[in-house]
């Protein structure tokens, strides 16, 4: 099986101003439709993306504006979407800022749903390959990011016969401007506890790095496992990644010399814990780890 897309390897960067942008979408239409839109209902808000994939390795999300869209929760081959009002949008972005052209669409999913490859294939008509973000606006996990962003791919089976089409999962992490931080810090201020000190926060966001790495390490063993165990195939791509990764952490096992003094002991495990913490940062950075 092998799958044929221009974009099968890229990385997508979200802003976080089209993730706030999404969630005011869906709190909108859930106040002026309170009688039959509830946060435990199957219904969701779309829009489209902005941004640019000229390169195949990487996909800026930077913008999005929000779509009139109805669906029947019943049968998913009926929906609406309206044609007219993503072109008359479209236009008035371009005089905002010429950059900036449509590469996708989004939806509050939160998990992908039937009539999104056809949903996908009616996008076709504004880009070549439109990108599906899917934001997930009710997330309660607070150490991964709340997206998902996938590709149509032709699925070409071995067997010879006719490929299929299918969604292909591309990993993202949110990215912001230097100007679109200091937005994002200053609404983080108002949202933060003011009774909270420096040392707190940093406390906080230290014991969130942890638990996102403890459980990543734990996806990785499992996954390794379920391979040795003959449950998955072997896959070079991300066994190659995950070398990658291994190969950047500093040999801290080495014996030290039992006639060194405590102080030079102790120096030299500060310095193996600061090549240990700058490993996994810098690999952390360009991965993401995420599976």
């Amino acid at each position: 099986m092998s799958l044929s897309t221009k974009y099968s390897n890229a990385t997508v960067f979200v802003a976080p101003l089209v993730l706030l942008s999404a969630v005011d979408h869906y709190e909108r239409v859930l106040k002026s439709s309170s009688t039959s839109f509830s946060p435990n209902s199957n219904k969701r808000v779309l829009g489209a993306i902005l941004g640019d994939n000229s390169n195949k390795n990487l996909i800026k999300v930077t913008n999005s504006f929000a779509i009139p869209f109805e669906e029947d929760e019943k049968n998913p081959n009926i929906w609406f979407l309206d044609h007219n009002y993503i072109e008359s949008m479209m236009e008035m972005f371009k005089k905002i800022n010429a950059k900036e052209k449509l590469i996708g669409w989004y939806h509050t999913g939160p998990k992908l749903k039937p009539s999104d490859l056809k949903i996908n294939e009616m996008f076709k008509v504004f880009t070549d390959n439109p990108l599906l973000l899917i934001v997930d606006v009710n997330s309660t996990d607070k150490i991964d990011i709340p997206t998902d962003c996938y590709l149509a791919v032709d699925e070409i089976k071995e067997d010879g016969s006719s490929s299929e089409r299918t969604f292909i999962h591309l990993p993202s992490m949110i990215q912001a401007e230097e100007a679109e931080e200091i937005g994002v810090e200053h609404l983080l201020r108002d949202i933060r506890d003011q009774a909270s000190g420096n040392l707190a926060v940093k406390l906080t966001n230290n014991f969130k790095s942890l638990t996102s790495l403890s459980e990543r390490l734990t996806t990785i063993v499992k996954y390794l496992n379920k391979i040795i165990n003959g449950q998955l195939p072997i896959n070079n791509i991300i066994l190659g990644k995950l070398q990658d990764i291994f190969n950047l952490l500093p040999n801290i096992t080495s014996a030290l010399d039992t006639e060194q003094g405590t102080a030079v002991k102790t120096e030299t495990e500060k310095s193996d814990l600061k090549l240990l913490s700058g490993a996994f940062n810098a690999k952390t950075n360009d991965e993401m780890m995420i599976f």
